[in-house]
C-alpha cells in the first residue's frame, strides 16, 4: 500500500446522507476535492485566493467504494501524489476512518494544469513540480 504523507479531516454532515442513512456515493467526489485543495494549500501553492488562480482542472477519476460511510463517523482524506506528465498529474487518494486502518474507499485521479484566463490547459509549473516532489519524498 502506498504511504500517504498528507491526510485531511472531513466532518459528515447530515444533508451528505442519502435516504438508506449512508454518505451518498456522489459526496464522496467533494470529500476528494476538498483533500486535494488542502493539499495545495498545506504546500503553499495556493493561498485562498481566487481558484481561477489555482489552475487544476479534474480529468478523470475512478473511485472505488468499500464500505459505507455513517453520520457522525470521523473520516480522513489521503492525497498522494503519484507520477507528472508534462500538462497532468496523477494522484491517489484515500478515504479512511480517523480512529484507526479502515479504508472505506480509494480513487484514482488524474489532474491537468490549466489556465482559466487563457483557457487552455498548460505546463505543470515548475514550483508545484518541486514542491511536491520534495513533500511526496518517493516521486
Amino acid at each position: 500500500m502506498s504511504v500517504f504523507h498528507f491526510y485531511y479531516p472531513i466532518e459528515v454532515r447530515y444533508g451528505d446522507l442519502d435516504p438508506q442513512g449512508h454518505v451518498n456515493n456522489s459526496k464522496y467526489l467533494t470529500y476528494l476535492e476538498q483533500a486535494r485543495i488542502a493539499y495545495f494549500e498545506h504546500l503553499g501553492l495556493w493561498k485562498r485566493g481566487s481558484f481561477l488562480e489555482l489552475g487544476i482542472i479534474l480529468a478523470d477519476v475512478h473511485i472505488a467504494y468499500k464500505v459505507p460511510i455513517h453520520f457522525g463517523q470521523g473520516i480522513q482524506v489521503g492525497v498522494k501524489f503519484t507520477s507528472f506528465g508534462n500538462k497532468s498529474m496523477h494522484v491517489l487518494q484515500r478515504i479512511k476512518n480517523a480512529n484507526n486502518d479502515q479504508e472505506f474507499a480509494s480513487a484514482e485521479v488524474v489532474l491537468v494544469a490549466y489556465s482559466y484566463h487563457l483557457e487552455q490547459t498548460i505546463p505543470i509549473p515548475d514550483l508545484w513540480r518541486k514542491s511536491i516532489r520534495e513533500f511526496e519524498q518517493d516521486l
